[in-house]
């Protein structure tokens, strides 16, 4: 027997969007640590974070990272095509400093033109001059090659560069793989006593869970890649919420340029 279905008598009332603002993230293929932390750090009821990923082939080098930006453009328009984003965000800080924060800006508006465009590169060096940095240490995953190229950006952005470490790794996939405790760690090791803050590079690297912790352990201000780009996109899509115990810089309001 055929079963009698009912069509409802009115049209259904639709909202204007599903969520107030939309932040669209453009990450590797190989990333399996931006979406879980931006799923914890900036979705919420009125903020929906939508992905796309880019094709990349490890190693970790110069080269393999300059590769990525003729996909910016595709990558970021498959992100609801033809709908507006509020703030579109590149998940690479290496290949940032490599591409530039203004090239990657332009290959993200001529798919989505009206939407701010966030790198982590941009968004710590604007967490670190928030949290009152002059002096940093920096610690990444890559090695002297890939970190090199980083001293140079930082040390560009007028930032006293007082330790500068790296691990050596060339398999982004291991590198979200670096367990907490040893985050922890290392970032400790990392610290130099003569600096205000310490920058941990790298969306790959799971540091934004145990920001608190390092803080705690240095007595200094922390921001990682992922934590910054999570705070910028929360404050440009108007949420300001003080998030203590994700760190220093979740309780701080984006500065006035």
């Amino acid at each position: 027997m055929q079963t009698f279905i009912r069509l409802a008598g009115r049209v259904p009332q639709l909202d204007e969007r599903a969520f107030d603002r939309r932040v669209g993230l453009v990450i590797l293929a190989t990333d399996h640590t931006t979406e879980p932390d931006f799923a914890t750090l900036v979705a919420n009821e009125r903020i929906g974070v939508y992905v796309n990923r880019v094709p990349y082939a490890n190693p970790v080098t110069p080269e393999n990272l300059l590769a990525m930006q003729p996909s910016l453009t595709a990558g970021a328009a498959l992100i609801l095509p033809d709908e507006a984003l509020d703030v579109v965000m590149y998940s690479c800080t290496s290949a940032s400093v490599m591409i530039g924060d203004a090239e990657i800006e332009a290959a993200i508006h001529a798919a989505k033109p009206g939407a701010q465009v966030v790198t982590p590169t941009a968004a710590a060096v604007i967490a670190l001059k928030a949290l009152g940095a002059r002096r940093i240490s920096v610690l990444t995953p890559y090695t002297v090659e890939t970190s090199r190229p980083m001293a140079g950006y930082f040390a560009a952005q007028g930032f006293v560069i007082d330790r500068f470490s790296c691990l050596g790794l060339t398999d982004d996939r291991e590198m979200a793989r670096i367990s907490h405790d040893d985050i922890v760690a290392f970032a400790r090791d990392a610290m130099a006593e003569e600096s205000d803050a310490l920058f941990i590079s790298c969306t790959a690297v799971r540091a934004a869970a145990v920001i608190a912790r390092i803080e705690v352990s240095i007595g200094k201000a922390v921001v990682s890649s992922n934590l910054a780009t999570a705070w910028m996109c929360l404050r440009l899509c108007g949420d300001s919420t003080a998030k203590p115990a994700r760190g220093r810089l979740m309780t701080l309001p984006l500065p006035v340029c």
